[in-house]
């Protein structure tokens, strides 16, 4: 057995070849529509979540998320579940045998105790205790790593085919960085029709929101420091990137806080691009700290305390600073990376009020002239992206170009599209001229959502720039 065969728990048998086409047929049939949201459907009892042995992190939590959004897409009568490594997560070495980072979360999943149980006191069905994970394996079949997973029989039927169940949008998740701001919007995003959630002692909510088990020193740890560290962070975080507006409710005992809950009410905003099937999660920036000595833990600490943005920009500082040794070498990498993180941040903070200013200013300029002008750098935009989304298309491997055709026609047909059209299809393919419109227009709705073909003010700038007035 390989260092890449070797599974995270007792091996279990490999899905035989027989079974693939019909898994394949069921993932097919949701990525059929680009309409259709890559949305979870969570169980109650899995929204609050306690940590008994090991701490959750927030990319174990959203990794788990998309394995069970490709489980559930699947369906109950499988007994293990296979999908290929890179649909799970991305930013891992595939052509190498180093895959400690990921065998690391899948390692976390299957030996991390966990209490299930809902947010809810009563309205869950049963109280569970198990693994996130019964089994994981990784294998390597024709150049390609797969994954494969299984769940805890006491827990399969709710988690696949759930009776009392949160709605969640992977795409919202992806952009939270936090555990706290994950747990934080699934369970307000049940109960936000209800407009709270329930009340529960504060120190129930310490363990689902952090991640971590209640240890002794925790639990000495007063309320200001839980509202401080977990709560006021996590509840702007959803606040400000979710569809909800979240307020924190305290309920006191005498003089000291004894019961939280939090207010919840939708947002007014503008729908977020979703596209079919869930972004992998991105732990590229992890890999990359661990290449430059910053522990893996620590890294994910401060991506998700700071943002992506700011830890990739410190580790680009940092690799300049090891490559200088100046003053001297450089001793300890991890406080030197902190050290940069509010710099940075304030740096992030800058580049995007200066975006805005400039989106506002390209939104003035474009009032000023003519529709006919901005219909023509409209028109040679649209040929340009159509030409990138044709690109990525044929980027593709054949298979991966097979199964797009397949997805197109049986949305053409469940459209009623015309059968010209459908003929051509099946006759010489997705690149003839009658379709290749259909499969660039379905294909770029899917992946980069429906205001694929609608350019920025800036964007229409820049065709002007190029294309003068001329």
């Amino acid at each position: 057995m390989s260092d890449l065969d070797e599974p995270t728990s007792a091996p279990v048998a490999l899905v035989q070849e027989s079974e693939r086409p019909a898994r394949a047929r069921s993932r097919r049939a949701v990525a059929a529509s680009p309409a259709v949201s890559p949305t979870i459907r969570k169980p109650v009892n899995t929204l609050a979540i306690v940590p008994k042995s090991a701490r959750i992190t927030s990319l174990g939590r959203k990794s788990y998320n998309v394995l069970l959004f490709e489980a559930q897409m699947q369906g109950l009568e499988s007994e293990v579940y296979r999908a290929p490594l890179e649909r799970i997560v991305k930013g891992v070495d595939f052509d190498s045998n180093d895959h400690a980072l990921i065998k690391k979360h899948l390692r976390a999943m299957v030996s991390t105790t966990v209490e299930w149980q809902s947010p809810t006191t009563g309205e869950g069905t049963a109280w569970n205790v198990s693994g996130l994970l019964s089994h994981a394996k990784l294998t390597k079949e024709r150049g390609q790593v797969w994954i494969e997973w299984s769940y805890a029989v006491n827990l399969k039927q709710e988690l696949l085919q759930p009776t009392v169940f949160a709605r969640l949008k992977l795409e919202i998740i992806s952009q939270l960085r936090s555990h706290a701001g994950i747990a934080l919007y699934e369970i307000c995003a049940r109960y936000k029709d209800i407009g709270r959630t329930a009340r529960q002692a504060w120190r129930w909510w310490r363990p689902v929101l952090t991640g971590q088990p209640e240890t002794e020193r925790t639990a000495r740890l007063e309320y200001r420091i839980f509202k401080r560290d977990t709560l006021k962070p996590a509840i702007a975080e959803v606040s400000a990137i979710t569809d909800l507006e979240v307020e924190l409710v305290e309920h006191k005992s005498g003089r000291f806080v004894d019961e939280i809950q939090f207010l919840i009410r939708p947002k007014k905003q503008a729908s977020l691009p979703l596209a079919t099937p869930p972004e992998p999660v991105d732990l590229t920036l992890v890999a990359r700290a661990r290449e430059q000595g910053i522990d893996e833990d620590k890294a994910e600490d401060l991506i998700g305390e700071f943002g992506a943005a700011a830890v990739q920009s410190g580790l680009a500082a940092l690799a300049r600073r090891v490559a200088t040794a100046y003053p001297e070498p450089l001793r300890d990498r991890y406080r030197y990376l902190r050290s940069l993180m509010p710099g940075e941040v304030a740096q992030q903070a800058k580049q995007v009020a200066e975006q805005a200013t400039a989106e506002q200013d390209a939104v003035q300029d474009l009032r000023l002239v003519p529709a006919k002008r901005q219909a023509k750098w409209t028109e040679e935009w649209m040929q340009r992206r159509r030409a990138a989304i044709t690109e990525e298309i044929l980027a593709m491997s054949a298979e991966a170009q097979a199964r797009l055709s397949a997805d197109l026609l049986a949305d053409m047909d469940a459209r009623n599209a015309h059968p010209s059209i459908r003929r051509r299809l099946q006759v010489s393919g997705w690149h003839h001229p009658m379709v290749r419109p259909e499969m660039v227009r379905w294909y770029a709705r899917g992946a980069h959502g429906e205001r694929w073909d609608k350019p920025t003010p800036q964007q229409l700038l820049e065709i002007a720039a190029e294309l003068g007035d001329g």
